[in-house]
């Protein structure tokens, strides 16, 4: 029985990032239906088109596509249905195409996004790193000192990092974080659904001696775990903070405050304020 054609809009399809048995049954689904396929590069998409017997038109869309092109795939968008994909993985996900679901929803039309594969999670996931809380910060920058201002601006945030990096720039950007993020447990993940998928953690000293020895190949996931938390301060240090806190607060919330600051116990911390403020 033919399969109804897809309504018109934009189609956020995830592709495989490596195994192309991670393609989800709904997205060969889409891919099969759609009249238009917008990808990063013709070749790429063009494997897994034909992995999965599929031949379909496809148009060129990527970081240097024009305005131009934008305009012509938000017009076939009224009258016909679009897919978007990038080489791998989820796209807009460090990939273009965000003006293009921008504009899309701007003028109305009907945009879907489909769930699958992303390096990012999928790294995330392997790492053993906390993941309550986490940063996406795509790649980055190749220039050293530039780099050191990214880590050293997100050096304080209190989750764990995950960035996107190639091979041969690894070591540089392992050495940064040494020096912008120390205390942080680190991880690298590569090849990752592939044959010889690799996620190795450690000190950034580990990975640095480890990958100069074997330098690495293709994309990768890096990650560094949230800041260590700060060394509880001595007794007397901490009588020194309450006493100044008591100052002007009253001891349930001289307390309060200190226990947040330092991650310290709000009763102890309390009773041992009670005990300043009656002290002569």
């Amino acid at each position: 029985m033919d399969t109804p054609p897809l309504a018109p809009g934009l189609y956020i399809v995830a592709t495989p990032i490596g195994n192309l048995g991670d393609i989800t049954a709904r997205a060969a689904d889409i891919l099969a239906r759609c009249d238009v396929i917008a990808c990063e590069d013709t070749r790429v998409t063009g494997k897994l088109l034909n992995h999965l017997g599929i031949r379909k038109a496809m148009r060129r869309y990527d970081d240097h596509a024009s305005a131009d092109v934008r305009e012509r795939l938000l017009g076939e968008m009224a009258e016909k249905s679009v897919v978007l994909v990038s080489d791998a993985g989820t796209p807009l996900i460090s990939d273009p195409g965000y003006r293009l679901v921008r504009e899309a929803r701007e003028l109305g039309l009907a945009v879907t996004s489909l769930p699958g594969p992303s390096a990012m999670i999928v790294g995330l996931t392997l790492a053993g790193l906390p993941t309550d809380r986490f940063m996406f910060a795509g790649f980055l920058p190749s220039k050293d000192k530039a780099r050191g201002d990214v880590l050293a601006e997100l050096a304080a945030i209190p989750a764990t990092l995950v960035f996107y990096e190639t091979g041969p720039r690894l070591v540089a950007s392992l050495t940064a974080m040494e020096q912008h993020l120390p205390g942080r447990e680190l991880a690298v993940a590569r090849e990752l659904t592939k044959l010889h998928e690799e996620c190795r953690s450690g000190t950034p000293e580990e990975l640095i001696a480890h990958y100069s020895a074997h330098p690495p190949k293709g994309e990768i996931v890096l990650l560094a775990g949230p800041p260590p938390a700060p060394a509880a301060p001595a007794a007397d240090d901490v009588d020194t903070l309450l006493r100044a806190a008591l100052e002007h607060l009253s001891p349930s919330q001289a307390a309060g405050q200190v226990a947040k600051a330092h991650g310290l116990d709000r009763k102890a911390l309390y009773a041992r304020a009670m005990a300043l403020k009656e002290a002569p």
